[in-house]
């Protein structure tokens, strides 16, 4: 019999869960709220994780820098988004989406540029070695960790909504915060955007093949270093998009914001699969869920929620719900 083309039984790993808990949660309208928030806290983990687990799959790099890349795109939009104040603080939701998208931009580019400077200064002399990847990465990190408060200081800085996404809209008797539902739509544009480059795209059967087999793609005359330089940019341009998102979710941001969210990222890329970015989405919704529905039940277990749910699921599929590749 064929192999069907699609494995489904991942798929239904959210709505299992989110099903699951209802009976626990009592109130329907509780946990429309929390489910919301949870979708919302997975997309933008998705964001973040998306770049990283490309060069994983691809760069078989062990990046443990990344979240200087998260840290430097909150940052950066504190300064943007503290330029446009007459934006930001108008009641009109077009006018705070005309501040807040140039600040992803730029946050976006910013991280991008570090990021081409973290690959070849950083990564580059130590591929194929992952014990001195662990090192350096996290020494890189620490490094660009104390440049960001040499520039904006140690202490915490605020980075409130603007004004027109603050509160909820009713939908029954459950309030959903209007800032969870712009981080759903955007995680889902990044979704379907890199779902296209990768399936419809050049570029993107040569990043799925050297994934799955770079001596191939190299056998056929392309340049897969340029192809690894090209994803890392990529990948952390998209960490910055994601430490903008983060930051206006937390409402505050600290040097050490992508060294808090990094634990969080590896279990969401274990979960998926090494290189997979389908499997990335599912791990990153299941964490998100996962952390606000144990937040609610059982608020001293939420802690060590995520890693039971990595072991269970490890359990059951040893390489991630979607591996691609085998390292």
């Amino acid at each position: 019999m064929k192999k069907p083309d699609i494995d489904w039984q991942p798929l239904l790993l959210v709505p299992v869960l989110a099903i699951g808990v209802i009976p626990f949660i009592g109130s329907t309208s509780t946990w429309l709220t929390l489910t919301v928030a949870g979708l919302a806290m997975g997309m933008i983990i998705f964001i973040i994780a998306s770049g990283l687990t490309l060069v994983f799959g691809l760069m078989d790099v062990l990046n443990f820098g990344h979240g200087v890349f998260i840290a430097l795109g909150a940052f950066v939009a504190t300064t943007v988004l503290g330029l446009m104040g007459d934006w930001t603080g108008s009641p009109d939701i077009w006018r705070n989406l005309v501040a807040v998208f140039p600040a992803m931009l730029v946050a976006m580019a910013v991280s991008g540029a570090l990021g081409l400077a973290f690959e070849r200064f950083i990564i580059r002399p130590v591929y194929g070695n992952h014990l001195k990847q662990i090192l350096i990465t996290m020494g890189g990190m620490i490094i660009g960790e104390e440049l960001i408060k040499v520039i904006w200081g140690p202490a915490q800085i605020a980075l409130p909504l603007p004004e027109g996404l603050r509160g909820a809209v009713l939908l029954g008797d459950a309030a959903i915060e209007k800032y969870r539902l712009l981080a759903v739509a955007v995680g889902l544009l990044v979704f379907m955007a890199l779902a296209w480059i990768l399936s419809r795209t050049k570029i993107g059967l040569l990043i799925r093949g050297g994934v799955q087999d770079r001596e191939m793609v190299e056998s056929l005359g392309y340049r897969i270093r340029r192809l690894f330089v090209g994803v890392f940019v990529v990948g952390s341009a998209l960490a910055g998009l994601g430490g903008v998102m983060w930051g206006l979710y937390q409402q505050n941001v600290i040097p050490q914001i992508g060294a808090q969210v990094n634990v969080l990222i590896f279990i969401v890329i274990i979960i998926g699969g090494l290189g997979s970015t389908g499997g990335a989405l599912i791990g990153a919704l299941l964490v998100g869920l996962m952390a606000n529905y144990t937040g609610f039940l059982l608020p001293k277990a939420a802690l060590f929620s995520n890693i039971t749910l990595m072991v269970a699921i490890l359990l059951w599929r040893p390489q991630g719900v979607y591996p691609v590749a085998n390292r």
